[in-house]
């Protein structure tokens, strides 16, 4: 647990003050879409109150992306993992912190703009709780997918382009059934939306793992 600690501490301080608009620029990305849809669309208050939800679903999902590149490759670069191997921790720990380091990172943060987009939107009191709600059961799953890519992608030129392309179609399962459950009474898509997100946590760790092993004998 102390060592996780000090791992915590570590990936926070860099992902929170690493330059490149820290945790910020997924936030300013998140909040432009939502002043940016209106214009888009029109200021007609009941198409952006029945189309907004979908969108904010969709920025969150975009916004996840941008951290991708700062996530894994520099210490691949560094010989940071090489290092923790000689100290006896394994990659699959080392990337377990980094997951819930990168999902506090941004994840919060896009939780508490959430409610300014949703003023800037006009969404209903019902459709903030169930879009909070959502993001909150799927951006942990969003920030799981990020960090299998970042980690196949570590040892790539330009791999935040080729990072994006990966990450938008697994991302799909999670879409389908957080944003869908804005147009459902019920709480099944939630409830889905959760399942998938909790077992790309579990599962994250071992893929992003074995990831850089990879290419660290390529």
């Amino acid at each position: 647990m102390r060592i996780a600690a000090i791992l915590l501490r570590r990936d926070l301080g860099l992902l929170l003050g690493g330059g490149r608009g820290g945790p910020w620029l997924p936030v300013m990305f998140f909040v432009a879409v939502a002043v940016l849809f209106p214009f888009a669309v029109g200021p007609d208050a009941t198409l952006l109150a029945r189309t907004g939800g979908g969108v904010l679903w969709i920025a969150a999902l975009l916004a996840a992306i941008l951290p991708i590149d700062r996530l894994v490759a520099p210490d691949v670069a560094n010989g940071v993992f090489d290092q923790l191997a000689l100290r006896g921790v394994t990659e699959e720990l080392a990337l377990l912190v980094r997951l819930a380091a990168h999902w506090l990172s941004f994840g919060p943060l896009l939780l508490l703009a959430t409610l300014l987009a949703a003023g800037l939107l006009g969404l209903d009191e019902q459709t903030v709780r169930t879009l909070l709600l959502g993001l909150a059961l799927g951006t942990p799953g969003l920030a799981a997918i990020g960090l299998v890519i970042a980690a196949l992608t570590a040892a790539m030129r330009g791999s935040a382009a080729l990072a994006g392309l990966l990450l938008v179609p697994l991302a799909v399962p999670i879409l389908i059934f957080g944003a869908g459950a804005l147009a459902r009474p019920d709480s099944a898509g939630l409830a889905l939306c959760g399942a998938i997100s909790l077992a790309l946590c579990a599962l994250a760790p071992f893929a992003a793992g074995a990831a850089v092993r990879a290419s660290r004998e390529s």
